[in-house]
């Protein structure tokens, strides 16, 4: 059975050449070849979060960057702002570390704005915030200059950011906002195949690491950040997936970054344009997200159903998540995806509902 085109948030298309450069013969991981490798991502990770921050690398999922990230960083307590099930995960995952945490949450469809942030600040409880910049259950997306700009007014609370469905699709200036940690795994807006991830890590992130015990060893920073001064890892990584990012990095300069930052938007605006022709958009007008849109089912049409015809003809997109789940749909628009693409699954969906 031929594979249909994928207009999911994650995994997203991955088209031959990438694929290509993932079958590419390895090289050992302790070789002077592979620590080329390693700067050639590292420095261009960095161009494209604006950061000079340094890069870790990790071979699993974000989830696992997301556990990293609280583990080495919370002293005192964690405000997790939640708005949707992936920036909850977040927070399960802070508790189930065993680390005093508090769940801030939203309406669903709705977004973190700036005022909740500094409200739970204020009260002195927080040294540490988990925010989702773009919720890609929801199709949000958090207004994370505003929100940067409150913490910068508490200089003792540190930012965390989930940039798993907007990294190297949206612009945000990692060093400009002053974000602590920015984290993404690769199968969305950078378009490689799951299982492999990425962070920006401040510096006082690592001072704080190292006053913190029983971080494990595998999602240590300071074990990571040991290996990372000599262009290395601790242990053995997907050396494939770092041979695919140095060939999508090279796609990605040569487009030009502000022309991919552009290209999003252009492909946001025409989903959500089709979106509130036919359906409604579900994400809080304002912050709807250039990634992925979320839609909502005002006229009661049988989602599963359209899903499963969509199918038929070769193209997958994803229904509602969690408790959206049979209420809501969503369509990606990140990574490889080009404005031809869009069109034609637009078009069929157009001959879809004409057939339902």
């Amino acid at each position: 059975m031929e594979k249909p085109k994928l207009f999911i948030p994650g995994p997203t298309h991955v088209d031959s050449e990438l694929l290509s450069s993932l079958a590419e013969y390895p090289v050992g991981h302790r070789s002077a070849q592979f620590s080329e490798l390693y700067d050639e991502v590292v420095d261009g990770v960095q161009k494209v979060l604006f950061t000079s921050n340094r890069i870790l690398l990790g071979t699993c999922s974000a989830t696992g960057l997301m556990e990293s990230a609280v583990r080495n960083t919370v002293q005192k307590r964690c405000a997790n702002f939640v708005c949707g099930a992936f920036s909850k995960r977040w927070h399960e995952i802070t508790a189930s570390c065993g680390i005093e945490c508090d769940s801030i949450s939203v309406e669903l469809g709705k977004a973190t704005k700036p005022e909740a942030v500094r409200e739970a600040l204020e009260t002195g409880k927080y040294d540490t915030i988990t925010v989702v910049h773009n919720e890609t259950s929801t199709g949000v997306m958090n207004p994370i200059a505003e929100i940067a700009e409150v913490v910068r007014d508490f200089p003792d609370v540190v930012l965390l950011v989930d940039m798993v469905s907007s990294m190297a699709s949206v612009k945000v200036e990692v060093d400009k906002l002053g974000i602590d940690v920015a984290l993404a795994s690769v199968q969305k807006g950078w378009g490689l195949p799951p299982g492999f991830a990425v962070c920006s890590v401040s510096d006082r992130i690592f001072e704080r690491s190292e006053q913190i015990s029983n971080k494990g060893y595998y999602f240590d920073f300071k074990v990571m950040e040991k290996y990372a001064k000599k262009s290395q890892t601790p242990t053995t990584p997907s050396i494939p997936h770092m041979q695919g990012l140095r060939a999508q990095l090279a796609r990605i300069f040569k487009d030009g970054l502000e022309n991919r930052f552009q290209h999003h938007i252009k492909l946001a605006e025409e989903v959500r344009s089709w979106v509130r022709q036919k359906f409604d958009t579900f994400a809080e007008s304002g912050y709807e997200s250039n990634t992925v849109t979320c839609a909502g089912n005002p006229n009661g049409i049988d989602l599963i159903e359209m899903a499963n015809r969509l199918l038929e003809r070769g193209y997958m997109i994803s229904g509602g998540y969690g408790p959206l789940k049979g209420k809501t749909f969503r369509i990606a628009h990140m990574g490889n995806l080009q404005m031809d693409d869009i069109r034609d699954l637009l078009t069929t969906m157009d001959n879809v509902l004409d057939e339902m």
